[in-house]
């Protein structure tokens, strides 16, 4: 360690060497995310040259070793990126302390360990990203990115377009304010409707609480689009690799700034 180090009975407490910070490196590495690196730093799960680290801010140099439950951090793979139909009844995290079945659990033995851009609720389908590289999601689920996420929604109840046009102003409910949402009535019968639905902010359940605000109920729910990534074809429980070359155009990822990837 350097000297600008402060140690308290073998645990960094303070400051590093410059560098990048210890929770990106660890989701650079495809452990998990940023937000789930930096929880393994707080349970003190996670050292840097064999020492516990306290605090967030800790910085690691580029000779130093960072292990994470005694197990130091290989090199990262090259960032990649999948799209993956999410079929309805998975739960989108790697361990459910109610024992449903995961996402995680149900994707191909070939592909290497994920995490996932956002997630979907258990009864919801449609399109969830995943990626290797655990700093390339947290990029991507920030609100700043401003990703459109698009839906096709099967509702229960009376319905009309001038009903869903009250969303366009955005709505506040239990005093959660919900942004500018496009819905549009694709076709009814009875009291079934199907609509598709555009949004950008993606709150958790977000489409089911403002249908709810209607009086409808969400009866399914079929991710369409997030950002410039499609559904498509893809079948269901399906996994795809997108290029490396298409995704990081899209976000503006190049060669000499991402050094991790093809």
């Amino acid at each position: 360690m350097a000297d600008d180090s402060t140690k308290k009975g073998g645990r960094i407490a303070q400051e590093s060497p410059p560098g990048e910070r210890i929770a990106k490196v660890i989701a650079r590495a495809g452990i998990c995310s940023r937000r789930d690196a930096e929880k393994l730093i707080a349970e003190g799960r996670v050292a840097l040259d064999g020492e516990t680290v306290t605090t967030q801010g800790v910085k690691v140099g580029e000779h130093q070793v960072v292990s994470v439950d005694g197990k130091p951090l290989g090199e990262p793979d090259p960032a990649r990126l999948w799209r993956y139909h999410k079929p309805s009844g998975l739960v989108t995290t790697h361990r459910d302390p109610h024992g449903r079945p995961t996402v995680f659990a149900n994707l191909p033995k070939s592909l290497p360990r994920v995490v996932s851009i956002g997630r979907l609720d258990f009864n919801s389908e449609g399109l969830l990203l995943l990626t290797n590289d655990g700093e390339i999601a947290r990029r991507l689920e920030l609100p700043i990115a401003g990703w459109t996420r698009k839906y096709r929604v099967r509702l229960f109840g009376k319905v009309t377009q001038t009903d869903l046009d009250r969303l366009a102003e955005g709505v506040t409910i239990a005093g959660v304010k919900y942004g500018p949402i496009v819905a549009d009535l694709e076709r009814s019968k009875g009291v079934y409707s199907w609509a598709g639905v555009t949004l950008k902010e993606g709150k958790n359940r977000e489409v089911k609480r403002v249908m709810e605000s209607l009086g409808l109920r969400v009866a399914r729910l079929i991710r369409v689009q997030f950002g410039p990534f499609h559904l498509g074809q893809l079948p269901e429980g399906a996994v795809e690799e997108i290029p490396a070359k298409l995704w990081r155009e899209h976000l503006g990822i190049g060669r000499k700034k991402h050094k991790d990837g093809p």
